[in-house]
C-alpha cells in the first residue's frame, strides 16, 4: 500500500498507481489492502493517508465533471471508489481522523473556480456530491438519451436527472432497459455512499437526536441536487424488484441475478437516510397533505432531510398500491413454496423491507390507513407472523422478532387492523403451529402463544408487547376458534400461577392485560363467540383462584417456593399442541458461532405507547394521564390509588397506569417502592401482602365472574338433564344464549397506540447499522474494526 514515508502530494506516477489498475474488483481491493496496512499508514505516515483519500476523492469529482466518457475513466472511479470504501472505516474508528473528511482541502471552492479558502468545500461534502452526480452519468450509471458520438455526450450539469430515475414506479412511468454494468456501477457506488454513512457505527447509542449523522443530513439536503430523483430511484429499484423473474424453476441458477445487490443495496442506503427521529421533530404531522404531481415542488413546512420530506409526501393512490404491493410481495417471498426444492430464488433481506416498511407507516399516515384500508394488510402480518414464528428460538435474531412486533403494535393501534383480522385464514404456509380452522386472528394468537411458550428467555421483555397487541385488536374479533380460545386460557393459567405473579414486579401485568382480552370480547364480540366463552367456563377454576389470590406472607412465600421447582418459566402442558401444519419444520436454535450484534434496551409498554378511548362513533380521544394521579418516579403502577375499593363501575384504567415500569426500573427499585414492597438484605425486590393487595383489588373480574354466575349453573342443568357429555351441544346452547342486560355496563374500548420516542429511535438505529454490519460479508466493510455502536457477538 502507502510507503510510510511521506510522498509529495504532486507524485502523480506514484498516486495513479493506485487507481490505474484495470482489473480489479472491491474483493481484489479488499485482499489487497490489509487493515493492518491501513492502521500503520494513519499512524506512521498520516500525510500519505490524507493525500491519498483527498486525491481519491479528486478523481471522484473529475470524473463527475467530464461525465466518465472513457472506459479509462469509468475504471479509475470504479478503483477510487473501492479504495475509499476500504479506507473509510478506518478513518471513522479513530476519533482524531473522524474530523478529517469535514475539513476543507485547499482550492476546493464551492462555485470551483479560484475563490477564497473559506469558501472551499470539506472533503466530505465534495465526496457525496460527485457520487450523487455519479449515480446518473449517461453511459456508466444510466442509459444514455442520446445516440451519442463523443462530441454530443451529455453535458452532466445540462441534464434533468429526474429523466433518468431508474425504475417505473413512484411518480416516473418509464421503465428503463435493463443493463447489468449499470446495475454493478450502481451497486458499487451505492456501496461507497453505505459506508460513508457508516460513521454512525463508531459513535456510541445515545438517545441525544442532535447526534444527527452529518453524512445523511449534507446528502439527503437541498445541497443535492439529485435528491429527489435518488430517493425515487431507490424505493422504485426495491418495490419493482420481482425475485422470482419469469416463473422458470432454477433460472436463479442458470442466469446470474445483476438487480438483487442493487436492491439489497439500495434498501440499506434507503433505510439509513431514513433514520431520523421523528418524536423529536418540530413539524406538524408528517402526512403529507399537499395534492398534485407524486410529490409538489412546494417546499411543504416538514424536516430538512428531504428523503423523508419526499416519502411523507407520497400520497397518490396508484403510489402507495405500488409499494405496498413491491414490499408484501418481497416480504412473502422466503414463504414461497415450490415442489421443487430449492427451485425459487429466495431473497435475505427482509430485515431491511421491515424496516422500510415501518418508516413507510411511521412518517407516512396517508400510507398507513391505506395499508389498512383494504386486507391487502393481510399481506404483510401473514409473513410477520412467519418470521416471528420461525425465529423464535433463535438468539441470533432477537431483533428480528423485535421489529416484527412493533410493526404489528403500531398497526394494531388502527380500529382497521382489529376489523381485518376477522378474514378467514385459508392459505397454508407451513408454520410448526397447531393445524386450525378459523381467521387471521386465530393465526395471531396461536403464534404470539407459540412464542411466549416456547421462544428463549431474552423474549420476556416483549410479553407485554404480543398482549397489548391482542388486548387493542380484541374488541373487533368476532368469533375465535377453538383452538385460539384454548391458547388464551392456557396463557391466562400460566401467567397466574402464585410463582409467577410473586417473583417479579410487573409480572401480575400480563394478568390485567388477558382479562382486558376477555372483557372486551365479552361486553362487545358475545355472539360470536361461544368457543371463548365454553373456554372460560371450563377453566373457570383459574378465575375463582384468582379472586381468591391469598395475600398474607405466609401463602406469598409457598408460592415462590414453587418456583424452585419449576423452572421453566412457563409449562407446556395442557396447551393440547396438536399436530404441527405439514411441511413445517420446527423453530431451530442458532447455530452455535453465529455472529449477532447487541442491541440497546426497548423503553416500557408506557414509554411506547399511549392511551386512546374510542367513542363509540368510532373516533379516538388520546387519554392524557391525570398528574395528581401518577405516583412519584419509580413506583409500581400498582401504588397509583392504593385505597379504590373494587367499585360496581369498573375502570380498567386504574388498573394499568400509564406509567408502566421498563425493564430497568424493575431491576433497580428505588425507595419509594418500600411502601408497597420490602427490598430484602441482598438489596432484591420482594413481594409483600400489601404490594400483592394494591393490585388484586384491581383485578377486572366482574364481568367474567357475572358470566359465570349466570352460565354455569345453565350447563349444569343441561348436562344433568340430558346427560350430555358431547360439547357441540353446549356450544349449541352457548350460541343462542344472551347476556343482555345482565352484565354490568360495557367499559369504554381502550387503545394503547404506538407513540414515537427517542428510545425506539436509538432502538432502530442500533438495529439497523446491526443488521447492515452483518449483512456486508462481501466484501467485508467493516469487520474487525473498532465500532462503538454496538458489539458483535458469537452465539
Amino acid at each position: 500500500m502507502t510507503a510510510l514515508l511521506p510522498v509529495e502530494a504532486t507524485d502523480d506516477a506514484f498516486w495513479d498507481q493506485f487507481w490505474a489498475d484495470t482489473a480489479t474488483s472491491v474483493q481484489d481491493v479488499f485482499a489487497l489492502v490489509p487493515a493492518a496496512e491501513i492502521r500503520a499508514v494513519r499512524e506512521e505516515s498520516p500525510s500519505n493517508l490524507a493525500t491519498l483519500c483527498y486525491k481519491a476523492v479528486e478523481k471522484l469529482v473529475q470524473g463527475a465533471e467530464s461525465g466518465c466518457h472513457t472506459e479509462k475513466e469509468r475504471q479509475i472511479v470504479l478503483n477510487c471508489c473501492r479504495l475509499l470504501t476500504r479506507i473509510l472505516p478506518y478513518i471513522f474508528e479513530d476519533p482524531d481522523w473522524r474530523g478529517f473528511f469535514w475539513s476543507t482541502v485547499p482550492g476546493a471552492g464551492r462555485g470551483g473556480g479560484d475563490e477564497e479558502d473559506e469558501n472551499a468545500r470539506p472533503l466530505a461534502e465534495s465526496l457525496l456530491l460527485a457520487v450523487a452526480d455519479l449515480l446518473f452519468c449517461p453511459d456508466f450509471t444510466v442509459q444514455s438519451h442520446r445516440r451519442s458520438t463523443v462530441d454530443t455526450a451529455e453535458d452532466i450539469h445540462s441534464i434533468d436527472s429526474c429523466e433518468y430515475i431508474w425504475e417505473a414506479g413512484v411518480g416516473f412511468a418509464h421503465s428503463p432497459q435493463p443493463n447489468y454494468i449499470h446495475d454493478l456501477n450502481r451497486t458499487e457506488l451505492l456501496k461507497l455512499l453505505l459506508t460513508c454513512f457508516s460513521e454512525a457505527m463508531y459513535l456510541p447509542p445515545s438517545s441525544e437526536s442532535s447526534n444527527a449523522n452529518p453524512w445523511v443530513q449534507f446528502f439527503c439536503s437541498a445541497e443535492n441536487r439529485h435528491a429527489l430523483p435518488l430517493f425515487t430511484s431507490l424505493l422504485n429499484v426495491v418495490c419493482a424488484y420481482d425475485p422470482v423473474g419469469y416463473g422458470i424453476p432454477y433460472n436463479h441458477l442458470l442466469f446470474s441475478d445483476y438487480r438483487e445487490p442493487l436492491v439489497e443495496e439500495a434498501a440499506q442506503v434507503l433505510i439509513v437516510t431514513l433514520d431520523y427521529d421523528s418524536s423529536t421533530s418540530s413539524s406538524p404531522t408528517v402526512d403529507g397533505t399537499t395534492t398534485g404531481t407524486a410529490m409538489d415542488d412546494v417546499d411543504p413546512p416538514g424536516p430538512d432531510n428531504l428523503f423523508v420530506n419526499y416519502l411523507s409526501r407520497i400520497h397518490r393512490e396508484e403510489d402507495f398500491q405500488f409499494i405496498l404491493k413491491g414490499v408484501a410481495r418481497l416480504l412473502s417471498n422466503p414463504l414461497v413454496q415450490t415442489y421443487l426444492p430449492n427451485s425459487a430464488k429466495k431473497i435475505q433481506f427482509h430485515q431491511e423491507l421491515l424496516v422500510l416498511f415501518w418508516k413507510l407507516c411511521d412518517f407516512n399516515k396517508k400510507f398507513l390507513f391505506f395499508v389498512l384500508k383494504s386486507s391487502d394488510v393481510l399481506d404483510i402480518l401473514v409473513p410477520i407472523l412467519y418470521f416471528l414464528n420461525d425465529a423464535r428460538a433463535d438468539q441470533s435474531r432477537v431483533g428480528l422478532m423485535h421489529i416484527g412486533v412493533f410493526i404489528l403494535l403500531l398497526l394494531s393501534g388502527e380500529r382497521n387492523f382489529g376489523v381485518r383480522l376477522n378474514k378467514p385464514y385459508s392459505v397454508r404456509v407451513p408454520m410448526d403451529i397447531p393445524v386450525f380452522t378459523g381467521t387471521h386472528a386465530d393465526l395471531l394468537i396461536i403464534v404470539f402463544h407459540k412464542i411466549i411458550t416456547s421462544g428463549h428467555q431474552r423474549l420476556q421483555p416483549l410479553f407485554d408487547c404480543l398482549l397489548t397487541i391482542v388486548v387493542n385488536v380484541s374488541p373487533y374479533l368476532k368469533s375465535l376458534s377453538m383452538v385460539a380460545a384454548n391458547k388464551l386460557l392456557h396463557l391466562l393459567e400460566a401467567f397466574s400461577t402464585t410463582w409467577f405473579l410473586f417473583s417479579a414486579v410487573q409480572n401480575h401485568h400480563l394478568v390485567f392485560f388477558l382479562l382486558e382480552v376477555f372483557n372486551n370480547i365479552i361486553q362487545y364480540q358475545f355472539d360470536g363467540n361461544s368457543n371463548l366463552v365454553y373456554a372460560v367456563i371450563r377453566k373457570r377454576n383459574v378465575f375463582h383462584q384468582l379472586a381468591n389470590l391469598p395475600t398474607d406472607s405466609q401463602s406469598i412465600q409457598k408460592g415462590l417456593q414453587r418456583k424452585k421447582k419449576t423452572p421453566e418459566p412457563i409449562s407446556r402442558t395442557n396447551s393440547q399442541d396438536g399436530v404441527s401444519m405439514e411441511g413445517s419444520r420446527p423453530a431451530a436454535p442458532a447455530e452455535p458461532g453465529t455472529l449477532k450484534t447487541s442491541l440497546v434496551a426497548t423503553p416500557g409498554i408506557d414509554k411506547l405507547t399511549e392511551k386512546s378511548q374510542v367513542s363509540e362513533d368510532g373516533t379516538m380521544r388520546s387519554l392524557e394521564p391525570e398528574p395528581s394521579q401518577l405516583p412519584p418516579e419509580g413506583t409500581p403502577p400498582s401504588a397509583v390509588s392504593d385505597g379504590e375499593p373494587w367499585s360496581g363501575k369498573l375502570d380498567e384504567d386504574t388498573a394499568l397506569k400509564q406509567n408502566r415500569l421498563n425493564d430497568k426500573e424493575a431491576s433497580h427499585p428505588r425507595r419509594d417502592r418500600r411502601r408497597l414492597s420490602s427490598a430484602s438484605s441482598s438489596g432484591q425486590w420482594a413481594p409483600t401482602p400489601d404490594w400483592v393487595m394494591s393490585w388484586k383489588s384491581k383485578l377486572p373480574l366482574q364481568t367474567i365472574m357475572r358470566l359465570l354466575q349466570v352460565l354455569v349453573p345453565q350447563v349444569e342443568k343441561i348436562c344433568i338433564d340430558k346427560g350430555l357429555t358431547d360439547e357441540s351441544e353446549i356450544l349449541k346452547f352457548l350460541q343462542h344464549g344472551t347476556l343482555v342486560g345482565l352484565l354490568p355496563v360495557p367499559h369504554p374500548i381502550l387503545i394503547r397506540k404506538y407513540q414515537a420516542n427517542s428510545g425506539t429511535a436509538m432502538w432502530f438505529r442500533t438495529y439497523m447499522w446491526g443488521v447492515i454490519y452483518l449483512r456486508n460479508v462481501d466484501p467485508p466493510i467493516w469487520y474487525d474494526t473498532d465500532v462503538k455502536l454496538f458489539e458483535i457477538q458469537r452465539v
